[in-house]
């Protein structure tokens, strides 16, 4: 059965905006841009937020821009291609390899993992991350954690009215500080 996975970037105080709802300080490294180029290859298909969605548009005609370096244009060759399901309650139309959902985050993993096809289910923002966790449905949380303290805005962590145990699969330390933890769900 295809995975399901939650990665994002996280401030060390578990935010992945900060109250004024920017995330400049998320830009990769060379190191952490180049795991990130790694990751999406294992990705067979992404749930993104209307969010999430909308600021990675900017990849969709990203190899047409003069100053993108290699690692760039290898992340728009990989991302482009990619299925992706937008979850919307405002959108009407999306471009490029995604489609807007046609129910609920739970009823789309469902289907997902009962088709077949390789790869992750990957899940892009925190509103439907929280949704997927609430049903039980996320099988590993991936945190790229960032040297920073935001005092809030939107966590990473969904709030759950019940315990969640993890298990430590992996972790990672960048040049840039970043350090990369990856749990799995213990069943």
């Amino acid at each position: 059965m295809r995975s399901v996975t939650y990665s994002m970037s996280v401030s060390l105080d578990g935010y992945i905006v900060g109250p004024d709802g920017g995330f400049d300080w998320t830009v990769p490294g060379e190191d952490v841009f180049r795991f990130w180029i790694d990751e999406i290859r294992d990705v067979g298909v992404h749930l993104l937020g209307r969010r999430l969605y909308e600021t990675m548009l900017y990849w969709e005609t990203a190899d047409q821009d003069a100053s993108l370096d290699d690692a760039g244009l290898e992340w728009a060759a990989l991302w482009n291609p990619l299925p992706k399901v937008v979850f919307s309650t405002t959108l009407s139309t999306v471009q490029g390899q995604a489609r807007l959902a046609s129910g609920g985050v739970a009823e789309e993993i469902e289907r997902l993992r009962a088709e077949p096809g390789e790869g992750d289910i990957a899940i892009g923002g925190a509103t439907l991350a929280a949704e997927a966790a609430g049903a039980g449905l996320i099988d590993e949380y991936r945190a790229m954690v960032y040297p920073v303290l935001l005092g809030g805005g939107i966590p990473f962590f969904p709030r759950h009215e019940h315990r969640v145990d993890l298990e430590l699969v992996e972790t990672r330390t960048f040049s840039s500080s970043v350090v990369y933890l990856r749990h799995r769900v213990a069943r």
